[in-house]
């Protein structure tokens, strides 16, 4: 029963952190460690959200009411692999590749009235995680390593202010720290995974123009600040996380499985030198709470080479404003799966659907006084999410 229905659990819990809090994508997950025996794993996800707002405020001969911001976020694929090694009996040896942050963002379609103009941004990232395992005994054992991690991002802002930043690439390496405690007889393991904060010194570009805020709407505009910095140093920290991972059998080939994630988005704050000076203090990004994503999910063993899975993810409103980058709070998700297991690999796909929060953003730049606290309100969106792994022993 653990092997034919752990990499469909797996696969699922993968795709139900593809909406998780902040930039969180992959939710650097470490499984393929508690694999039996040598085994090396490839998989790849497919996202496709469809997000949409309209204004909820008016100002005429500028912004019209109900103004469409269009599907501001954009499909996205997804990448992981890791290769592990028994060394022996107590001893297992992993490399895993997985992108943990991201955001695909373009407002290109937006409605010639929405607030925002034609904002763009994308954030990348990867990581390669060096990882073993020590089995003190049969039920106890701890896992630790370092991870190297690559982030990038570029960002366009056309209101109210004409703004654009684009890093380099920038490594910063950390660390991995867990344990796990198993009964191999009833298929039970939970496994606590710690992965530390990681500091970047993000090198950027910025250029932006300054237009006082008092002259957008009477032509001509005043310029009041420019911008244009070739190459300036920000510190930027992806934030620490905790997974909690637990499986059991509950019946003859049938597991319980689920996941909790926390990550402390908080530490997240990203502040190029030029954008505070431009929007008054403000950061390009930041986030206000730390997040704590959750899933359950059932699997089931039809036959030698066949088993099945299905979970819920959900994770909790945070409510307050969201930003146009991300302006979805919380979500709730169903997820089905199935693995066919033969000798020596198995093949693992799985679909999501997730039903994002409702949400409302502010306008930068426009007074609440003129147009009130709401600049735009989201509701009713979702996405679906693809996913496909396949594991071959060796």
């Amino acid at each position: 029963m653990k092997k034919v229905l752990t990499a469909g659990a797996a696969l699922l819990l993968t795709t139900s952190i593809a909406q998780a809090g902040g930039l969180d994508r992959s939710g650097q997950g470490v499984g393929i460690i508690f694999e039996e025996g040598n085994v090396v794993q490839l998989s790849f996800g497919y996202v496709t959200p469809e997000v949409t707002g309209e204004t909820a405020f008016e100002l005429p001969g500028a912004f019209p009411l109900g103004a469409s911001s269009g599907n501001m976020a954009e499909d996205y694929l997804q990448f992981g692999g890791g290769i592990k090694y028994a060394y022996n009996d107590r001893v297992d040896l992993a490399l895993i590749f997985d992108q943990p942050f991201g955001a695909n963002v373009s407002y290109s379609g937006a409605d010639a009235g929405y607030y925002t103009g034609a904002v763009a941004a994308e954030v990348s990232s990867s990581a390669i995680t060096a990882i073993g395992r020590y089995k003190v005994d049969d039920n106890f054992s701890v896992h630790g390593g370092l991870r190297l991690q690559t982030v990038q991002a570029t960002v366009e802002k056309p209101f109210p202010f004409q703004y654009k930043i684009e890093s380099e690439d920038s490594t910063g390496v950390g660390f991995v720290l867990g344990a796990a405690y198993e009964i191999p007889a009833i298929a039970l393991r939970v496994a606590v995974t710690y992965n530390s904060k990681i500091k970047h010194d993000i090198k950027a570009s910025e250029s932006c123009v300054m237009v006082d805020p008092a002259t957008l709407f009477a032509p001509p505009p005043i310029v009041v600040y420019t911008c244009n910095a070739a190459s300036q140093t920000t510190e930027l920290e992806t934030p620490e996380s905790i997974n909690v991972d637990f499986q059991t059998g509950i019946a003859e080939d049938t597991l319980l499985f689920g996941s909790v994630r926390y990550a402390k988005w908080t530490q997240f704050n990203f502040a190029p030198p030029e954008h505070l000076i431009a929007f008054q203090g403000d950061s390009l990004q930041s986030y206000d709470e730390d997040t704590f994503a959750y899933t359950l999910g059932l699997g089931r063993r039809f036959s030698d080479t066949f088993s099945g899975a299905i979970s819920v993810g959900y994770e909790a409103e945070q409510g307050g404003f969201s930003g146009n980058f991300a302006p979805t709070d919380g979500n709730l998700s169903l997820g089905v799966g199935g693995t066919y297991t033969a000798a020596d690999y198995e093949v693992t796909a799985g679909i999501r659907y997730i039903m994002l929060g409702d949400a409302d953003t502010e306008a930068p730049g426009l007074s609440p006084a003129l147009i009130g606290e709401v600049g735009a309100e989201f509701r009713d969106n979702t996405a679906i999410g693809f996913g496909m792994q396949i594991s071959r022993s060796f």
